[in-house]
C-alpha cells in the first residue's frame, strides 16, 4: 500500500513517520525548504511511546507529483486546503483513498467536490504535538489516537487493509463503523472550547472561576450539542461525557489550539470551526449567540491581523505589554519576566502551574516557527 502522506509538519510527520518506521511505504509530500530540513536530518520524533529518528525520508515536491498513490493522508489547516489539493490532486487515481484529519465537516464537501465521494473517508485524530526549534516532531502527551472509516458506516475491504497497515505502526490507530458521528462528536468539543476561550481570552479553569462562568461554558456547549442533534448527530456516550467534563474541570489550564494561536498572531480556522457551525445552526433554525459573539470576535482578529493592526493586543493576556512596547513578537516571546499580576505561576495547584508552563513553551514554540508550521 503507497501511502502520501501531505506534509511532514506535527501531525503529518508524527502520523506518517511511525508507519515510515513500521516499514511501510510512505512518501511526504512537501515544500522545499521542509525537502531539505529531512534530507539533512530526517525525520526526528521524541516522544512518550520512544524517539527515532528517520533518515533520508522519501519525499517528493508538487512539482514533480505525477504516480497515483493508494492513500492520501490529510492534516492541513483548513486555510490551507485549496493549495493542499492542488498539489496532491496528481495522485490521486480511481482506487485512492483520502483520508482528512481536518477539524469540523466542511472540507468534506470541498473534497467531495473536487474528487468525488467514493474516495474521501471520514477521520479524525487527537494527538498534542508540535514541531521544536530543531524542526522535530515533539508529541507532548501521550495520549494519540487516529480513526477512519467510511461514511456510510460499512466496514469496507479498503478501510480493512487501512486499519491493518495503519495499526502496525500507529499506536491508537482504529477503523470506525460510526466516523461521521466520531467527527461530530469531536467537532462540539473543539468548537465549543475555541469559542469559550478565545472569546473570553483565557483557560478554561479562569472562565469557570469567574462570576457566571461555568453558565456560559455549559451555554455554549448547549448550543454546539444543539446544532449536532438538528443535524441528526447527537453526541452521546463517554466521549461526549468525558468532554463536558473536560469543559467543566475547575482549574483546568486547557485552551484551545485557536487561542494559541491568536496569542502567537497566527491564522486561525475561524470559519471552518465556528463559522460552519453557525451556518448548520442556521439551517436547521437552531439559535446559537454564543457563538455568534464568538464569531464576531475571530472575525475581527482576523482583520486585525490583515490590517497589521496593534500586535501589542495579542500579548496582553499572560504577559504585561508594557514591558514590549515597539519589540518584535519574538522579543516578547523570548522576555523571561511575566508580570506578576498575569503570570501563570503563583497562582493554582502545582499540577496547574506545570500546565500553564507548558502551554506558554508551547505558545513560543509555535510563533518562532511562524509560516512554516502549514505544511
Amino acid at each position: 500500500m503507497r501511502i502520501l502522506v501531505v506534509g511532514a509538519g506535527a501531525t503529518g510527520g508524527y502520523f506518517g513517520g511511525r508507519l515510515l518506521q513500521a516499514g511501510r511505504d510512505v512518501t511526504f509530500l512537501v515544500r522545499p525548504r521542509r525537502a531539505a530540513e529531512l534530507a539533512t536530518a530526517g525525520i526526528v520524533i521524541r516522544s512518550p511511546h520512544g524517539d527515532v529518528t528517520l533518515k533520508d525520508p522519501p519525499t517528493i515536491q508538487a512539482e514533480k507529483l505525477a504516480q497515483k498513490f493508494d492513500v492520501v493522508l490529510l492534516s492541513c489547516k483548513a486555510f490551507d486546503l485549496e493549495d493542499a489539493i492542488e498539489s496532491f490532486a496528481p495522485a490521486v487515481g480511481p482506487n485512492t483513498s483520502i483520508i482528512p484529519l481536518l477539524n469540523g465537516m466542511r472540507h468534506l464537501d470541498i473534497l467531495d467536490r473536487k474528487f468525488g465521494t467514493e474516495r474521501v473517508l471520514g477521520g479524525l485524530c487527537q494527538i498534542a504535538a508540535t514541531l521544536n526549534e530543531e524542526r522535530e516532531v515533539v508529541q507532548l502527551q501521550p495520549m494519540q489516537s487516529i480513526s477512519y472509516g467510511e461514511r456510510d458506516g460499512k466496514l469496507s475491504d479498503r478501510v480493512q487493509a487501512i486499519d491493518e497497515v495503519f495499526k502496525s505502526g500507529i499506536i491508537g490507530a482504529r477503523a470506525s463503523e460510526n466516523i461521521v458521528q466520531d467527527m461530530w462528536d469531536k467537532w462540539v468539543f473543539l468548537a465549543s472550547l475555541a469559542a469559550a476561550t478565545c472569546l473570553m481570552r483565557t483557560s478554561v479553569g479562569n472562565i469557570l472561576a469567574a462570576p457566571g462562568g461555568k453558565d456560559f461554558m455549559l451555554g455554549i456547549l448547549d448550543e454546539s450539542v444543539a446544532t449536532a442533534t438538528a443535524s441528526g448527530y447527537p453526541p452521546a456516550g463517554r466521549f461526549f461525557e468525558n468532554s463536558k467534563g473536560m469543559l467543566i474541570a475547575e482549574g483546568s489550564p486547557m485552551t484551545a489550539s485557536m487561542f494559541r494561536d491568536i496569542k502567537a498572531n497566527q491564522r486561525v480556522e475561524a470559519d471552518h470551526v465556528i463559522g460552519d457551525m453557525i451556518a448548520r445552526a442556521d439551517a436547521a433554525k437552531v439559535p446559537v449567540p454564543k457563538l455568534r459573539i464568538a464569531y464576531t470576535h475571530l472575525k475581527a482578529y482576523e482583520k486585525q491581523r490583515e490590517a497589521g493592526g496593534d500586535r501589542e493586543l495579542n500579548y496582553r493576556c499572560g504577559f504585561n505589554s508594557h514591558h514590549f512596547r515597539g519589540k518584535s513578537p519574538s522579543s516578547q516571546l523570548s522576555h523571561r519576566a511575566p508580570c506578576s499580576s498575569c503570570s501563570p505561576e503563583g497562582t493554582g495547584s502545582a499540577s496547574e502551574n506545570f500546565g500553564l508552563r507548558r502551554e506558554r513553551d508551547i505558545f513560543r514554540t509555535i510563533a518562532r516557527m511562524g509560516d512554516s508550521m502549514k505544511m
